[in-house]
């Protein structure tokens, strides 16, 4: 049976052994899946014995995302440009990284969500990798504004800077977030739902139809889902969708097989 995991550390509160698990049964694939531990300094050591057992992919999370990146033999496009590899495939001796995050968000807020993102007016909070990873394909569904703002102004301008060539946007601190209008879609891509805090923006950059969405997620709402509630946007959801998205991703490069992921989403919301 294929064998493949999801590494990081910590990693027990993992819920990607459930979901991968839906998809075979789904899909008829023959395979396993589990947690692996990874030193914090191990993390290649780690991934070479999985492959000397036989394993043929594996999912990492945090804080490895980088380390992945190194490791990889070749890379997609979408993991070039987001300097960081969420999903490693392991064939004839070779190591392929991909990075299946944005992939994974903007399906979630176009088909499960029903948002159109070309034409909109995106505001990213957040510089880090998180905010890396979903930049390409934010960008390649043509917004018409695309702002990045981060605690650090100079990172987001860096960032702004790096993807210019995807599309224009505007790099800025939390301090001058834009004040012409509000936005059709915020993303927190920040780390501030994991410390039970909210990014300092201004409530005036939410509206009636703003869509808040924190890539984080948890039971029921994040600091910043209760944040964008009460500050009256239209919609607040948390990142369950883009989880299973992004793993569906993972699940066809490894297998060349597209699983449902409707159902497995609800099975999802329901147990958290």
């Amino acid at each position: 049976m294929d064998a493949y995991v999801v590494i990081g550390n910590p990693i027990a509160h993992s819920k990607s052994p459930e979901i991968h698990a839906q998809f075979a049964a789904q899909t008829g694939q023959q395979l396993s899946y589990e947690r692996l531990l990874a030193p914090l300094q191990g993390f290649k050591a780690a991934v070479k014995v999985f492959i000397a057992n036989g394993g043929k992919g594996a999912n990492v999370t945090v804080p490895f995302k980088l380390d992945a990146h190194a490791l990889a033999d070749h890379l997609t496009e979408r993991a070039r440009l987001a300097g960081a590899v969420n999903t490693l495939k392991f064939e004839d001796g070779v190591i392929l990284g991909d990075n299946t995050d944005g992939a994974g968000l903007v399906t979630d807020l176009t088909r499960n969500l029903s948002l159109d993102l070309q034409g909109t007016r995106i505001l990213l909070l957040g510089a880090g990798g998180a905010a890396r990873g979903v930049l390409g394909p934010l960008l390649g569904a043509a917004p018409e504004y695309f702002e990045i703002a981060n605690r650090d102004a100079n990172k987001a301008l860096e960032l702004a800077k790096e993807f210019a060539n995807l599309g224009e946007l505007r790099g800025c601190g939390f301090d001058a977030i834009t004040n012409e209008g509000t936005f059709d879609l915020i993303l927190n891509a920040t780390s501030a739902s994991l410390q039970d805090t909210i990014p300092p923006i201004p409530p005036s950059v939410i509206g009636p139809t703003t869509l808040c969405y924190d890539m984080a997620y948890g039971k029921g709402d994040t600091a910043f889902t209760r944040w964008a509630k009460n500050a009256g946007a239209g919609r607040a959801e948390t990142g369950w969708g883009m989880l299973v998205e992004q793993a569906a991703e993972s699940f066809f490069l490894w297998r060349g097989v597209r699983p449902d992921t409707k159902p497995v989403l609800e099975a999802v919301k329901r147990e958290r």
